[in-house]
């Protein structure tokens, strides 16, 4: 957040809330409060024996509700739920979730607030199963399918990693050779889909 806000990294000191158009979705508890929130919360991070895919979500929910930042409130939520269900599956790292979010936002804010209402976060928590199912199908269906360069190209930028090698792109699809993954790469440099810097065994690409 460094560059975006004037105090990146920092607990917010005054009040913040979430709007939608002239209407106030969600008012945020005092800023005083936040440092022991965020205690308690990461507590229930480290000693809760809840499944990881429910604590991931019961976890992305209460860091919104908190909302501990200024702002990049709703970025750090879904990051921490990724980082979180990393820890016990590894495929998270290459799911789209802010893809499948941005698609569906409107039912992202919808049961956030209904959850507040409500007072729990089963709302909030079904949405984000659906979320993850949809995500893992996606992963399924295009593991079950000939692909060509073109489609992984295009499914490889789905999953948002903004800086990656030729060993993470074939890291995504296990049965190509290193061959074939370095055409694909050069397709899509050319496509101006991503970019090439560095060279040799320090060649990375970068997402436009």
């Amino acid at each position: 957040m460094t560059g975006l806000i004037s105090d990146p990294g920092k607990y917010r000191k005054q009040g913040v809330g979430i709007v939608k158009g002239t209407k106030l979705e969600h008012l945020a508890p005092p800023h005083k409060n936040v440092p022991f929130l965020m205690k308690d919360l990461f507590k229930y991070l480290k000693g809760s024996d809840e499944l990881t895919l429910i604590k991931s979500c019961v976890f992305h929910y209460e860091m919104e509700f908190i909302h501990p930042f200024i702002d990049g409130n709703g970025r750090m939520g879904r990051l921490w739920q990724t980082l979180i269900l990393m820890s016990e599956y590894p495929i998270f790292e290459f799911l789209p979730f802010e893809t499948l979010i941005s698609k569906t936002q409107k039912d992202y804010y919808k049961t956030l607030a209904l959850s507040d209402k409500l007072g729990k976060s089963t709302l909030f928590i079904e949405y984000m199963l659906q979320v993850i199912d949809q995500s893992l199908e996606r992963i399924l269906n295009y593991n079950n399918r000939i692909l060509k360069d073109i489609d992984r190209l295009e499914h490889f930028i789905t999953l948002g990693i903004k800086s990656f090698t030729r060993k993470d792109y074939m890291n995504i699809f296990k049965d190509l050779s290193s061959a074939t993954a370095s055409r694909d790469l050069k397709k899509g440099i050319e496509l101006k889909m991503f970019r090439k810097t560095g060279s040799k065994n320090k060649t990375e690409y970068v997402l436009k």
